[in-house]
């Protein structure tokens, strides 16, 4: 899987370094490769046992084609899975320096609520 994705995190992009249950062992989920991806350790650990899709959709690095490529994935499409993540990232990416990969895994918090801004308005 890590040499199909070409080492990289199906989620982020970060170089992989585990693997991730899409559909966690502790609900059930299976080891098998459709419900199997190469993850960075950052996103694995902060996904926990999350649905993969709402927790992917949360993230500030979210992006469309990846989680297109995602749920191509577990539906064992995995030459569309890989086509897709090919289009996210067309170019082998140059390691990313640990610092920005820390901010980038970073969650962001709203200063005010969002309701506030609606009153305004």
């Amino acid at each position: 899987m890590h040499r199909a994705t070409h080492g990289q995190c199906l989620y982020c992009g970060d170089p992989s370094e585990s693997i991730d249950h899409i559909h966690p062992l502790s609900r059930g989920g299976l080891s098998v490769t459709e419900n199997c991806v190469p993850a960075c350790l950052a996103c694995n650990g902060r996904k926990g046992d999350a649905d993969a899709f709402d927790w992917y959709r949360r993230q500030s690095f979210y992006d469309p084609r990846r989680a297109m490529a995602l749920r191509a994935w577990t539906e064992g499409d995995l030459r569309l899975a890989l086509r897709l993540l090919t289009w996210a990232s067309p170019q082998t990416p140059e390691p990313i320096p640990l610092e920005e990969r820390r901010r980038r895994h970073q969650t962001r918090q709203a200063s005010t609520p969002a309701w506030r801004w609606q009153i305004a308005s």
